[in-house]
């Protein structure tokens, strides 16, 4: 006879998702993430455009329901019809390794997280600056943190022209005008920023 007994997160399930996810693998093995912490594509993590890093969220594959539990430690992806880039071993245990994408239920399982955090698009965010260097960028990012919650603070990775760089952005708006009120503030702290549509 089995018993199973209900999780914390079953008794009260967190906000959900649904849509595309995507993987990364090889290619970002050993890079450091927007969370400072280095990606290994054998750990249970994923990338996430509004999820607070460190949340945990069930994913579940909806073509053969397969789920796997993974730590949102990056952001992304960057492709509009993705809400979430999963670890390549994440990605294997779905089952969705030789397609490449599948269509997923992302479930919040712990964190702060509010429903409009969990939405595939942001509207408005704050950009501080942008680096070749990630210790510059986590610099700034701890200096941000001042002034926002820590949450709202992100490096996001960017690949150009053979080179990477870290863009250090802070703030969700879902209105132009209150990001540039925000903006107009810290350009009174003597930040240099630009408000970046998502």
């Amino acid at each position: 006879m089995t018993t199973t007994v209900p999780t914390p997160e079953s008794k009260k399930p967190g906000p959900s998702q649904t849509g595309f996810a995507s993987w990364y693998g090889p290619g970002f093995h050993g890079k450091l993430t927007a969370s400072g912490r280095t990606y290994d594509q054998g750990d249970l993590t994923a990338a996430h455009r509004t999820l607070p890093l460190g949340t945990r969220v069930r994913v579940t594959n909806l073509n053969n329901g397969k789920s796997i539990e993974v730590t949102i430690i990056d952001r992304g992806p960057f492709a509009k019809d993705r809400i979430i880039d999963l670890s390549y071993t994440a990605a294997q245990e779905l089952g969705m390794i030789e397609k490449g994408t599948a269509r997923v239920r992302i479930e919040v399982l712990d964190g702060p997280v509010k429903v409009e955090q969990i939405r595939s698009e942001l509207d408005y965010t704050l950009q501080f600056g942008s680096f070749a260097q990630m210790d510059k960028a986590m610099r700034l990012k701890e200096l941000l943190n001042q002034a926002f919650p820590p949450s709202d603070v992100s490096i996001v990775r960017f690949d150009k022209d053979g080179g990477t760089y870290y863009r250090v952005q802070a703030g969700v708006f879902t209105d132009r005008g209150a990001a540039e009120t925000r903006a107009r503030r810290m350009t009174d702290q003597g930040f240099s920023v630009i408000i970046m549509e998502k």
